[in-house]
């Protein structure tokens, strides 16, 4: 069952976490993404793809600004900004309420995105990166999700006792900050480094880490990734099935955000299996 969870937005109304999953909409405004590179970099189609995930029901925006697939190329901090700042200030605009989340590894952006109408810094190096993300984030009383990003990470590393390890220091690096341990969402961060075997074995043994961090809700990131490709064989724009199988799996072992491209489609899957754990008439559960 899934552990419950407030997280404060100094901007908007508490996200509560808890029995009912929250689907997270990936807006890449960005010319080179793994799967929709180059479709919503232009600020219309930014604010025209935020609007549809809305209307499918997108509990949350998470807009990103340098792609972190494999051979990508690095972002400069002003091109990152002249991405992201116009694309957050026109989906406002467009009267969009739900929360934003910035995904950047770069203080400045952070910090202009939280400005800008940000409400949540998604971090991929998980606060062991730029020493002020979290002093950011504290200053501005937002939330984190801290993902998991071992530059150490081998093939034969055992994932869960490493995750909990790195995501001890994150812990410690946002208290030293002035970050509540509450405001930190973990992110295990599927295919980042991660062999096949690992990727399946993480999240088979989901539940065994968030039984690690019980203050800490667990977000799950697997859409369209290459651990469904790999196996299946298929193309991103192929993986539909697989990922609704994985947002499934992560459910049940107690995941409470959903990062997804397909928006509509893993709202109907979460909502059959909450159904199934918490009984047909939960649509109201936090």
């Amino acid at each position: 069952m899934h552990t419950t969870h407030t997280i404060t937005l100094p901007k908007r109304a508490p996200l509560v976490l808890g029995g009912r999953a929250r689907v997270m909409g990936i807006l890449n405004v960005t010319p080179d993404s793994f799967s929709d590179g180059g479709r919503h970099n232009s600020i219309d189609a930014a604010v025209a793809h935020a609007l549809k995930m809305v209307q499918d029901g997108a509990d949350i925006i998470d807009i990103g600004g340098e792609s972190t697939r494999p051979g990508s190329q690095l972002v400069s901090v002003q091109d990152e900004l002249d991405r992201v700042i116009p694309a957050i200030d026109a989906i406002r605009a467009s009267g969009i309420e739900v929360p934003i989340s910035v995904d950047t590894y770069k203080p400045l952006v952070a910090d202009q995105a939280i400005q800008a109408g940000a409400d949540i810094i998604n971090d991929v190096n998980g606060l062991h990166g730029a020493p002020e993300m979290a002093e950011i984030a504290a200053l501005y009383g937002v939330p984190v999700i801290a993902m998991h990003w071992d530059g150490d990470w081998v093939a034969d590393t055992a994932p869960i006792p490493a995750m909990i390890s790195y995501f001890e220091r994150t812990l410690a690096t946002a208290e030293a900050a002035g970050l509540q341990r509450s405001q930190i969402i973990l992110d295990p961060g599927f295919g980042f480094k991660k062999r096949l075997s690992q990727n399946y074995q993480i999240l088979r043994q989901l539940a065994d880490l968030k039984s690690a961090f019980s203050e800490q809700p667990l977000l799950v990131g697997t859409s369209r990734k290459s651990m469904i490709g790999k196996l299946l064989d298929n193309l991103p724009e192929e993986r539909l099935a697989g990922t609704l199988a994985t947002t499934v799996q992560g459910y049940e072992r107690g995941g409470h955000i959903f990062r997804v491209h397909d928006v509509a489609a893993n709202q109907d899957a979460l909502r059959v299996a909450q159904a199934t754990l918490y009984g047909p008439n939960s649509e109201n559960q936090s």
